[in-house]
């Protein structure tokens, strides 16, 4: 690695964000799996309890997703970026990071992905059907 050098905690957080981030794809398509899972529940207007269960699934996977995300983010944003020694100048590094292009679309991606949990939160609703 070229510039300056980070610790060891540093080194290991950076690769355990670096395995994560691989599992990326498999979460969002866990979570995409889970979203169907729902919606098909809702159009088969399945009972409450049954929606309840698949909405709080979705929120598990959207979770796994936004966590290999967020790992994403940081790893593209490089190893300089994560606190250690001198956390002001590692959040000054993140700061310019988030700035760049290669940044840009998965700091999109984590907005979209924690959008779609709150929505899925806010939107199930356990009313009695009359």
């Amino acid at each position: 690695m070229l510039g300056r050098k980070v610790g060891k905690d540093v080194q290991e957080r950076y690769q355990a964000d670096q395995e994560l981030a691989a599992a990326y794809q498999d979460r969002v398509d866990a979570a995409a799996g889970a979203e169907e899972a729902l919606r098909h529940g809702q159009a088969a207007r399945l009972p409450d309890s049954q929606l309840r269960a698949l909405s709080v699934a979705l929120d598990r996977a959207l979770n796994a997703a936004l966590l290999a995300a967020e790992a994403s983010e940081r790893v593209v944003m490089g190893p300089k970026t994560y606190p250690g020694d001198d956390p002001r100048s590692a959040e000054i590094a993140a700061r310019k990071a988030r700035a760049t292009s290669a940044v840009q679309p998965w700091t999109d991606e984590v907005d979209r992905l924690r959008t779609a949990k709150e929505a899925n939160l806010l939107g199930f609703r356990a009313v009695a059907r009359v």
